[in-house]
């Protein structure tokens, strides 16, 4: 018996050290190394182009929309029959228009509906045809530049694609 108490105390002063090891100093020392100043600063996935990453300014192609807030992903789970997703969607219809200086029935639906995670690079070739006048006339490049940067980062397996992070990266580039 005195075997017995000796092993069960042993085994539960390892389970207590490694509950507050792992369980408790580890997350800790995690959330304060994530907390240091400039870590975070202009973040980016860089060397990537499997996630979205929005950047500022017209000179920048515009990927989908997100229903979560970054960093995170998710989405909205509201289908087209939702009051309020309807409303959402009419909100972003005419926001793009405006930015894109076109009527509202030329915007895609690609450019008001969220995708499932919200950081899918793709946009549709459509909408982004949309976008190169803005682009073009923000970032000082011709017209025809800016459609042979759409058509490099055109692509697809099942459906034709364009990819938002690297052209905005190639936009970069020619912009140098």
């Amino acid at each position: 018996m005195d075997n017995f108490l000796k092993q069960s105390w042993a085994g539960l002063r390892i389970l207590l050290a490694l509950t507050v090891l792992l369980g408790v100093l580890y997350p800790l020392a995690v959330w304060g190394v994530s907390r240091l100043p400039g870590l975070h600063d202009n973040a980016e996935a860089v060397g990537t182009t499997l996630v979205a990453v929005t950047r500022e300014g017209d000179k920048y192609f515009v990927p989908r929309p997100s229903a979560a807030t970054l960093p995170a992903s998710g989405g909205s789970n509201k289908g087209e029959l939702n009051e309020d997703y309807t409303k959402v969607v009419a909100k972003r219809r005419a926001a793009v228009a405006q930015r894109e200086g076109v009527s509202e029935n030329q915007v895609p639906q690609d450019a008001v509906t969220a995708s499932a995670s919200g950081l899918d690079p793709h946009i549709s070739p459509e909408y982004a045809a949309l976008q190169v006048p803005r682009v073009a006339r923000a970032s000082g490049l011709p017209v025809e530049k800016v459609r042979e940067l759409v058509v490099a980062s055109t692509g697809g397996t099942f459906t034709t694609t364009v990819n938002v992070t690297a052209l905005n990266r190639a936009i970069d580039a020619a912009t140098r």
